[in-house]
């Protein structure tokens, strides 16, 4: 398999800030999700390499692995340990580092006749036969599964693949956007008999165009006339679950909030919800009639 560049795989400079991939992977990651492309397989390969490369780049620790040891990351602190190993038997004579390309090491000197290291022989030589045998746990595996805030707020299943295996789970009424949740054994399998690693899966939940998600509560604005806010009236209110009508009190003034129990967001993995506050916003009419302007008058000065 040949050398995979995290950092073009989601267009980002080496020198990019954990701000800038983070919004570089919800871009790709929207635009690639599976839900959105069902028929397209090279979209699925771009999602699931998308996802790869925010595993590694997003994490710091990983990130300066990958910098050093390229697409040999994983391996980062055998590679370490077998040169602090072999500098000590050899009196630190000379210091090698992997170029992050994939495919060879780099001195400053050092370089025996045969033009390889002697830390790379001694590496990929006896060495590599202590790695080949040697109990390694898989990598942990880190997943966005993006949710609209209605998928968000009913216990349904959601069915992925990763790594060629399918995977199918139940996400809980009430997920949080960067809620994270941790699937063990769903990572990368381990060598040699070693566990494999664990799935984390972190919801990133999208924004709603009619409510607006605070904690377990739900906000929305409701237009109403001026005339029901002067004189009141009834006005019909959407919720997660479908509309109620609602009795509005003369005199209401604006950015007046009324608050409707248990009817905001699923609370996680409790029976019961937040609450819906509903913000009313009074519409002021801008074409008035000059008989409606001389009523408006006559209430001014009366």
């Amino acid at each position: 398999m040949s050398f995979i560049d995290y950092y073009k795989v989601l267009g980002v400079d080496k020198n990019a800030t954990q701000e800038e991939i983070k919004k570089a992977f919800r871009k790709l990651a929207r635009q690639y999700h599976p839900d959105l492309n069902p028929n397209d397989e090279s979209a699925k390969d771009k999602f699931q390499q998308i996802n790869e490369a925010n595993e590694v780049l997003s994490d710091p620790e990983k990130r300066k692995k990958y910098d050093a040891y390229g697409e040999n990351w994983k391996h980062a602190e055998e590679f370490e340990a077998q040169q602090r190993q072999y500098q000590a038997q050899q009196g630190n004579r000379s210091q090698y580092w992997y170029s992050g390309n994939g495919s060879d090491f780099t001195s400053g000197f050092g370089r025996n006749a045969s033009g390889f290291s002697d830390f790379f022989e001694e590496l990929f030589g006896h060495g590599a036969a202590h790695f080949s045998t040697h109990p390694m746990q898989g990598e942990d595996i880190h997943a966005h599964m993006p949710l609209s805030l209605r998928e968000a707020a009913v216990t349904h299943k959601q069915t992925f693949s990763i790594n060629g295996q399918n995977i199918r789970i139940t996400v809980p009424a009430g997920v949080k956007d960067g809620q994270t949740i941790r699937l063990k054994g769903y990572g990368e399998k381990g060598a040699n008999n070693a566990p494999n690693g664990d799935l984390y899966i972190t919801f990133q939940i999208a924004d709603d165009p009619s409510f607006r998600r605070e904690g377990d509560d739900l906000y929305t604005d409701v237009q109403i006339d001026l005339y029901t806010a002067v004189l009141g009236g009834e006005v019909l209110v959407h919720t997660l679950n479908g509309q109620v009508r609602l009795k509005v009190k003369p005199g209401t003034q604006n950015n007046t909030k009324v608050r409707l129990r248990q009817q905001g967001f699923p609370v996680y993995k409790e029976n019961r919800c937040g609450d819906l506050i509903v913000n009313y916003q009074v519409t002021i009419p801008s074409q008035l009639t000059e008989k409606q302007k001389d009523l408006f008058r006559q209430l001014q000065n009366s």
